[in-house]
């Protein structure tokens, strides 16, 4: 039977570094719906012009669009074992649309790993990336302060904070974030596949906590 994983965690829980060590570990693709998204805008499949739509027009691309984008991609040879999923369900009614759909791949959602982050510790995580104009490198104000960019080059004049790395921004992204994935977080619970990891540890210690719950 086909096994499917789906990772949970809010930006700045390190969700996407353990998706690959996840899909690493058990030969599983990593199905980001990111990357869906953007393949199929980039190809300009049906189903990309479809949610260009909506795109274009500042709407948000409706549920059964996206279901039909992922589940167009688990068809697909490579996830005929299964596969990690990362970035979808984001709601309830996509995680129960998932269930639906997993049927037809005679496979179900295995285990939820949720990783688990204090918010202080998220706001501080994405409000501390500073940018360089000149060159792009990226530094953090705690985790990679900045000394000189790569090339060995003082640009300390150039450096910046994006908008959406500002603390207010931030917090109002992880507030968002925390009340639609309330009920998601709810529902796997009660089906007894959600389970719990403390992201409040170094990169190396969530994985090896991640990993323990998959076995």
């Amino acid at each position: 039977m086909p096994k499917y994983v789906v990772l949970l965690g809010a930006p700045g829980a390190g969700k996407g570094t353990q998706a690959v060590t996840i899909s690493e570990e058990m030969g599983l693709p990593h199905i980001s719906s990111g990357d869906i998204f953007r393949e199929n805008l980039k190809n300009e499949t049906e189903l990309g012009k479809e949610a260009a739509q909506f795109i274009n027009a500042g709407e948000l691309v409706p549920d059964d669009l996206t279901i039909k984008m992922i589940e167009d991609r688990l068809s697909r040879e490579d996830c005929k074992d299964g596969a990690v999923l990362d970035g979808f369900p984001r709601t309830a009614p996509q995680a129960a649309a998932l269930d639906e759909m997993l049927v037809k791949f005679d496979g179900q959602v295995d285990v939820v790993p949720f990783i688990d982050v204090p918010t202080e510790e998220l706001v501080k995580r994405l409000s501390g990336r500073i940018v360089c104009k000149k060159c792009g490198a990226t530094f953090h104000k705690v985790f990679n302060p900045y000394t000189v960019c790569p090339s060995g080059e003082d640009h300390s004049e150039f450096l910046y904070q994006r908008e959406d790395d500002k603390e207010e921004t931030v917090r109002n992204r992880i507030k968002v974030y925390l009340a639609n994935t309330s009920p998601l977080i709810e529902y796997y619970e009660n089906r007894g596949v959600l389970a719990r990891v403390n992201g409040d540890q170094d990169i190396e210690a969530v994985r090896e906590d991640v990993l323990a719950v998959l076995k």
